[in-house]
């Protein structure tokens, strides 16, 4: 397979290139991209039900130890809290608070803006086979 045609390759390179693009972005709002795809989910989540750790395991595919780091640097920089369950004292809700809210506002227009320079010049016929053909090669790669 030459390099031209190497698929993966080509997504790699443009997940990195997103990636830090991305990061670049937020780091002047002192967040990651993760940090940044985690605060969204607990915020969207925890309008509804609460939020643990191991949803945040779970839904990112993060260790154990690799989602309590990214949680303890939320925590620090004063983005979440955690609050004792009443019916398990072990177990700690993820609770945000109104400066998460207001960055992840503000996270949301940086990712608007990249996603905009992303699909410059790129017609809407062509997103939509991107999108197709994007998902057959994921469902390729679950079977």
């Amino acid at each position: 397979m030459d390099r031209e045609h190497d698929f993966g390759l080509k997504l790699n390179i443009l997940s990195h290139k997103l990636k830090k693009r991305l990061n670049a972005e937020l780091s002047k709002l002192g967040i990651t991209g993760v940090q940044s795809r985690i605060l969204h989910y607990i915020l969207v989540h925890r309008a509804h039900d609460p939020v643990f750790q191991r949803d945040i395991e779970n839904v990112f595919g993060l260790s154990r130890s690799t989602a309590t780091g990214i949680l303890q640097l939320l925590e620090r920089d004063g983005l979440i809290h955690r609050e004792s369950v009443s019916s398990d004292a072990r177990l700690k809700s993820i609770v945000p608070t109104e400066k998460a809210a207001r960055i992840d506002a503000q996270v949301l227009e940086s990712i608007v803006e990249i996603e905009q320079k992303l699909i410059d010049g790129i017609t809407e016929n062509e997103q939509t086979i991107f999108f197709s053909v994007i998902d057959r090669m994921s469902c390729n790669l679950d079977n």
